[in-house]
């Protein structure tokens, strides 16, 4: 176990690879990228949040911790009623983590049982962990698992797992989320595309790690995907105080309606294409929809436009507007559908 994670909430399938890989300042990853180098093969810099910026992160903690506590509720209970008490959680790494860590909590508490939670990686275009998930199948039952992520944007991760689980045909790719705004997870808290607040920083809420890596002259046949731990970050470490504020609005007394609404006017992935089409953008990987997308475009790529439903939504997108200030990025009100926010990065042949 590497990381601030407590190991008897979750059981970490990665390997360390701290002081290895030198990361790497935003724009020079963004211009690898798009020259063809994977993303997994390097570490990004790590955003150093202002004060105005972590003053942000609290206030959206603050106003959707009740939200968030129900989605994990929502999905909680959609996953015991699927599972029961044999399920394991499989989070998918990093943003997962904390989520699968609530989940966990919830199902705990209000069931009264002990359940096993993994994380490992998946990776866009590099597939699943296979060496993870065997290490899983060795100990638990294949209809036992639950993969476990924070939020869908376009759906690239879901279809990942789709496919990366062909070689695994016991397994079915089951995807829980808390928010589901591109309506492809078979679980999830809600399709609103509301703000997880763990999506407004990196490593300080994911227990002081990186995205996860994956490259061959690091990374060997038989290992596990991996990822760096940031120690140096200790002191501002705030992964438990984002999964305890959660926790804390935990109501097990509450009963919920099930949230299925349908969108008006175009589903998400037609509505990516139709922004694609209008802001001459080729590549469909190059835009980022939802609040969550949006956020991480701004903390760790290069956009050169933040689409929003609003400029005057201070209680849903206040630190989208303050982290586009500090970065310089536009922010332009566009008519969403589907979602609040949505994050355009430059095609560097483009610019």
């Amino acid at each position: 176990m590497f990381g601030t994670y407590k190991p008897e909430d979750v059981t970490i399938l990665l390997k360390d690879i701290s002081g290895l890989v030198k990361p790497q300042p935003t724009e020079e990853r963004e211009r690898l990228i798009q020259s063809g180098k994977h993303y997994s093969e390097m570490l990004p810099e790590e955003y150093e949040p202002s004060p105005e910026y972590l003053k942000c992160y609290y206030d959206a903690l603050e106003r959707y911790s009740g939200i968030t506590a129900d989605a994990v509720a929502i999905v909680s209970e959609k996953i015991f009623s699927d599972k029961g008490e044999k399920v394991v959680l499989v989070s998918l790494a990093r943003a997962g983590t904390s989520i699968g860590v609530l989940i966990k909590h919830f199902i705990e508490k209000k069931y009264r049982c002990k359940i096993k939670h993994y994380t490992i990686s998946i990776i866009r275009g590099r597939g699943i962990d296979k060496n993870a998930v065997n290490y899983i199948l060795e100990r638990h039952s294949p209809d036992a698992i639950q993969f476990v992520d924070g939020w869908t944007g376009k759906g690239a991760i879901k279809n990942q797992l789709v496919e990366a689980l062909k070689d695994f045909p016991t397994v079915e790719a089951n995807l829980a989320v808390l928010s589901d705004p591109a309506h492809v997870a078979d679980k999830f808290g809600t399709r609103e595309d509301f703000l997880t607040a763990s999506s407004c920083l990196n490593s300080t809420v994911s227990g002081l790690l990186s995205r996860t890596f994956l490259r061959g002259d690091i990374i060997g046949e038989k290992d596990f995907h991996g990822a760096a731990f940031y120690s140096h970050l200790k002191e501002k470490d705030l992964t438990y105080q984002f999964i305890n504020c959660i926790e804390g609005k935990f109501d097990f007394s509450k009963t919920f309606a099930s949230d299925e609404k349908i969108f008006d006017g175009a589903g998400a992935l037609e509505e990516v294409y139709k922004i694609a089409e209008e802001f001459k953008i080729r590549d469909i990987n190059l835009i980022k929809p939802g609040t969550g997308e949006a956020t991480r475009v701004l903390l760790r790529r290069v956009p050169f436009k933040i689409l929003v439903h609003s400029l005057n939504d201070q209680n849903h997108l206040g630190h989208l507007y303050q982290l586009a200030k500090e970065k310089k990025v536009e922010l332009v009100e566009y008519p969403l559908k589907n979602y609040k926010a949505c994050g355009l990065i430059r095609s560097l042949g483009d610019a």
